[in-house]
């Protein structure tokens, strides 16, 4: 929103010297050896004299910080032998360095929401905290000092290595990723955009550890990374401590060397098959395109959502509808260099694939027949621009997802796609659909013999440079308020309207970036007895919600959503249903009256009822051979053990299905009937609004509507139930997993459960320097992802404990005992002082960052609403954490810990494993790997 002021008096002399006077004052703040190169729309760029690229986007809205490092590097230029590096690479430099030998650490005591990717094009590092300055002074000292003094030791690369080869034999498990690995594999006979970005599994296993040195000494350089800030920062002071910490740098002298491979035009349509374990079937298809920074790149955006937007687009509409397909999907990589387009579908088993396949290839090369409509364009760009809009409010996002622009070229290229998609016409679509979409240039089926064949030849990136230096922008989006997050604060500023058998109000009006505001509304409904065997209806019929009311279609409802600009997502189970709801302050309104009539006046189609069931079936059947559903399912049913009808029995793969392939139609319109309304509701809304028109919203259209059943808590006791300790073998599974836990007579707010809270904060809670992280993944190698959780009920006295991990069958003694060795050394020597005192700072600081964010504070919210609390609570539970002492926490963890009674659950190939004997001890010093943050 442009400022008034200024738009008035932009052309005044006073205007005009007081520009100048500011430019002077700016000029005089930006520190010696900076320089300041643009600023479009809120986000300024500069330059360090070591290369080092600055953005700092200023966010008053929010009391959080994020900054983000984009190394210009990904697997792109990996060579041979070493894909996978720049992956490892990015695992290496959590390891430490001299000044911050235990980065993990650092990163838990400073309440960090932190992670690392690789991806093509890319490397970065990122970390969200509160805004403090002892937060962001720690966080660029310990970014500038791991960009060129990370460790990159043996020691770490060898007890890495099996965590990486971990990491790649769970993407070896998914037959999505399979197959999409070997559709980009066979696309592409020589770029780099063909291989993994995990790597070959030799390459992780055999790098050598002088490679990954020289390849992070080449590329670990300022004058190749991109430094992010953005938040609640002040800008000056900012750029003085950027020059404090990465100014030091020296640039290097070495001249990074430039990728000149160029992928052959595709002479020929190819095909490959992947035949595996697996219950669900798929088919690909994938196209050679244009680079991210092409001006054919939008029309290409656009046109993969007019195929694929539900229920509208056209392979949806051929392949779901049909019921060939249980799903569909596409998407395109915005790249460097001319990249891919992929589509892909799912078909459950009892379906011909052969149909299947047909019905995409003739689906595609329709599209470069028949020219889309004006109203599937402008639908397509609808949806494209609300999501960029929606990612451009947050600064956080903003500070994470402009990485992706930065790897094609340049972060300005992110505004220059949202100005060409609005541009985008119909015949821009079918130009773009008729130059790629051919079969010469497509991935799928088998090669054909053509005389004459017709190919596509991509074109190179622009010149980046020219076609964004002088772009300018648009307006500056309207800033937010400076909001304080703290219970008090919180509690000060929200109205609650609170009133018998209706629907219960907590709004929290604030200013924030772009106007935005988030909401959750909740319904409940029923009892024990009344929703007995109808938890498949039940859950049924909240996701046919949002498939049609009396007067709007599916696809109506979803134009609607898109035009106001939010996203809005239905969910129900067994006793409730509502909406989640992201948007801005001026379209509340009309979303909140369009999220009423879909709940009020669902038409409840049937062939979307059939394309449901479909759909719940292929996700069920997908899951059925993995270890990781297995292994929860599992143990969900020996700790949760109510008989079969019972809202809180849990069902078997083989008894969900049947539940669903049963359910009728006119089951779904009796649930409603019966049991819909908002006598027992709650709403809460976190954001710019204003207040009494919402409340007056929201009452008309939800306090009259009276549930026809009454609604009774299900309650949910502690049940003790005898230890066990199972296995359950499934075949060609490269990775296992394992459960253990306990439940616990214990509520929110007895006692022991801050005490608990922080000892599974320390056990396995943390980020990667957690007890058990710390013992299985950081030191033994014998897991990806390792950790546990806890939690008690607010209302029953039950609580639950929960650890796992995923692992290779062959370690499966190794990994049990291990983790037994952590419970019991904790119940024998408790934890430190100093170990309870990081913690603390961590996770109380990583609340208060889960409150800055409105869509979590709008569920906390609507929770107390139903539980009858105040941010009070959060405030006494949170002098409670500050009072623990190591002996409290110890004496809470021996009081409800006993790995005697664990419930153990393990399901892998163990099989296979038995027979090709025990993993290795220690990989070679030779060997390494590193796995995706």
């Amino acid at each position: 929103m442009r400022n008034k002021f200024l738009q008035n008096t932009k052309r005044t002399a006073g205007y005009l010297l007081l520009s100048g006077l500011l430019a002077v004052q700016a000029l005089a703040q930006v520190p010696e050896g900076i320089k300041k190169i643009t600023s479009v729309e809120g986000i300024t760029e500069y330059q360090m004299d070591n290369g080092l690229k600055v953005l700092l986007f200023p966010d008053p809205s929010k009391p959080t910080i994020t900054v983000n490092v984009t190394y210009l590097v990904g697997s792109r230029h990996e060579g041979y032998g070493e894909t996978g590096m720049a992956h490892l690479l990015e695992h290496m430099v959590f390891k430490g360095t001299p000044n911050h030998p235990n980065i993990t650490q650092e990163l838990t005591e400073h309440g960090a929401r932190p992670n690392g990717t690789t991806s093509y094009d890319r490397t970065n590092y990122f970390e969200t905290f509160s805004a403090t300055d002892e937060n962001l002074n720690w966080a660029l000292d310990m970014e500038a000092d791991r960009m060129v003094n990370s460790y990159i030791a043996k020691k770490d690369l060898e007890s890495e290595f099996s965590v990486v080869r971990n990491e790649f034999e769970s993407g070896e498990n998914s037959p999505f990723r399979v197959l999409w690995q070997r559709v980009s594999s066979t696309a592409f006979e020589w770029h780099n955009y063909g291989k993994s970005t995990i790597g070959n599994r030799s390459d992780i296993e055999n790098v050598p550890i002088e490679n990954l040195q020289a390849f992070y000494k080449k590329y670990y350089q300022p004058d190749n990374a991109v430094l992010t800030v953005a938040g609640k920062i002040d800008e000056a002071k900012t750029l003085v401590l950027i020059q404090k910490y990465f100014g030091k740098l020296a640039k290097p002298t070495r001249v990074l060397p430039v990728s000149y491979t160029v992928e052959p035009i595709q002479d020929g349509e190819r095909f490959v098959n992947v035949r595996r374990v697996g219950d669900v079937q798929m088919v690909a298809c994938a196209y050679h395109i244009m680079p991210g920074s092409h001006a054919d790149y939008p029309a290409m955006d656009v046109l993969v959502e007019v195929l694929t937007a539900e229920p509208n687009g056209k392979l949806y509409k051929n392949l779901v509808d049909t019921k060939k397909a249980s799903s569909q999907y596409g998407f395109t990589f915005s790249l460097h260099d001319p990249g891919y387009v992929y589509f892909g579908a799912e078909v459950l088993k009892e379906k011909s694939l052969d149909e299947a396949r047909a019905a995409m290839i003739a689906t595609l090369d329709s599209a470069a027949k028949v020219k889309p409509s004006a109203e599937d364009v402008e639908r397509a760009k609808t949806t494209i621009l609300k999501n960029w809009d929606l990612q451009f409010r947050s600064s956080e996002r903003i500070g994470l997802g402009i990485s992706e622009f930065i790897a094609a070229g340049d972060w300005r290229l992110s505004f220059l796609f949202r100005d060409a998609v609005r541009k985008v016409t119909a015949d821009d679509v079918f130009r773009v659909a008729q130059y790629y979409f051919k079969p010469s240039n497509r991935t799928t089926g088998t090669f054909v013999p053509e005389a004459n064949p017709d190919r596509t030849e991509t074109p190179s990136a622009p010149n980046i440079a020219e076609l964004v230096k002088d772009y300018k922008g648009e307006a500056l989006m309207a800033e937010g308020e400076a909001f304080d997050p703290s219970p008090a604060n919180i509690e000060s500023r929200t109205t609650k309207v609170e009133k018998p058998n209706t629907i219960e109000l907590a709004l929290l009006p604030k200013k924030t970036r772009g106007n935005v505001v988030a909401a959750r509304l909740t319904l409940r409904m029923g009892d024990q007895k009344s929703l007995m065997n109808k938890g498949t209806i039940a859950s049924l019929t909240a996701s046919m919600l949002d498939k049609g009311t009396k007067t709007k279609s599916r696809q109506q409802i979803k134009d609607e959503f898109d035009r106001l600009k939010a996203r809005v997502s239905f969910f129900g189970g067994s006793n409730q249903a509502g909406a989640s709801i992201e948007t801005t302050g001026e379209n509340l309104p009309e979303v909140l009256k369009l999220v009423a009539e879909v709940m009020k006046e669902p038409v409840f189609d049937a062939n979307e009822f059939e394309k449901l069931k479909q759909e719940q079936l292929a996700q069920i059947e997908s899951q059925r051979s993995e270890p990781q559903a297995i292994a929860i399912t599992e143990y969900r049913r020996l700790t949760s053990p109510y008989p079969k009808g019972d809202v809180r029995y849990v069902a078997t793969f083989d008894e969900e299905i049947a539940e669903i392939k049963a359910a009728t139609l006119d089951q779904v319109k009796a649930f409603y009937k019966d049991f819909y309304g908002a006598s027992d509701a709650s709403v809460a809304v976190v954001g710019d609004f204003e207040k009494e028109e919402i409340q007056k919203i929201i009452e008309e259209k939800f306090s009259s509507w009276k549930s026809p059943k009454p609604f009774k808590r299900i309650e949910s006791p502690y049940v003790a139930v005898k230890a066990e300790n199972k296995s359950f073998e499934t075949p060609d599974k490269a990775n296992a997993m394992f459960v253990a836990g306990l439940n616990m007579p214990l509520k929110d707010s007895d006692p022991e459960y801050p005490a608990l809270i922080m000892a599974n904060y320390m056990l396995g809670g943390g980020f990667l320097n957690s007890r058990l992280a710390t013992r299985i993944r950081q030191k033994e190698g014998l897991s990806y992802g390792v950790g546990s959780q806890f939690s008690a009920s607010s209302l029953d006295k039950n609580g639950s404990f929960l650890g796992y991990a995923i692992y290779a069958p062959q370690n499966v003694e190794k990994l049990e005992a291990a983790f037994k060795e952590e419970i019991e050394r904790v119940l024998k020597d408790g934890f430190t002082a100093e170990e309870l005192k990081a913690a603390r700072s961590g996770y109380l600081q990583s609340r208060q960052v889960s409150r800055a964010q409105d869509g979590a504070l709008a569920g906390t919210l609507n929770n107390n609403l139903y539980l009858n609390r105040s941010m009070d609570w959060d405030a006494d539970f949170e002098k409670k954490i500050e009072a623990l002492t190591p002996e409290t926490v110890k004496a809470a963890a021996n009081k409800y810990l006993d790995y005697s009674k664990f419930t153990v659950i393990k399901a892998g190939d163990f099989e296979k494993a038995r027979k090709e004997g025990p993993a290795k001890e220690t990989p070679p010093a030779s060997m390494g790997g590193s796995p995706k943050n």
